[in-house]
């Protein structure tokens, strides 16, 4: 069984964390994998798919350009990643009971997703990091994702 992490014991501490993204005065040690996710989740609750993918990433995109962070071959916004992780925070909240609570979601979700390296059983390194998938959404390479619940496009 896998141990449930607890992250965020209120709503507001999760709307705090949305808000300083917005704001793009989150600290660099704060834009964690975890509170990536719950970006993710956020938009996916409150907008529409398309909606969450673009303020997903153009928030991304914006704070990065705020904290000074240059899209290298490697680092800065990753297109694929950023889509490789809103389709599975889309498909955990289809998974997912409707009448969860934010805070009960993020928790889940983040102990779901906890490991980072996930991508990598889909991607191969170089596929991954390779600049075209760091610039567009890239197909996986060594094996499929599950049918999509969010648009990558």
């Amino acid at each position: 069984m896998r141990k449930r992490l607890v992250i965020y014991r209120s709503p507001k501490e999760i709307d705090s964390l949305i808000h300083a993204f917005q704001e793009w005065n989150l600290s660099r040690s704060q834009w964690t994998h975890e509170a990536h996710l719950t970006v993710a989740l956020w938009y996916l609750c409150y907008d529409s798919e398309q909606e969450a993918i673009n303020a997903i990433r153009t928030g991304i995109k914006r704070y990065n350009s705020v904290q000074g962070i240059e899209i290298t071959k490697n680092s800065g916004y990753h297109e694929t990643l950023t889509l490789f992780w809103v389709r599975n925070v889309g498909r955990y909240l289809a998974d997912e009971s409707q009448n969860q609570s934010i805070v009960h979601l993020a928790n889940g979700l983040i102990a779901k997703y906890a490991d980072r390296t996930l991508p990598f059983s889909y991607y191969t390194r170089d596929r991954l990091m390779s600049w075209e998938a760091r610039n567009n959404w890239v197909e996986p390479d060594l094996r499929a994702l599950e049918l999509e619940t969010v648009s990558l496009k």
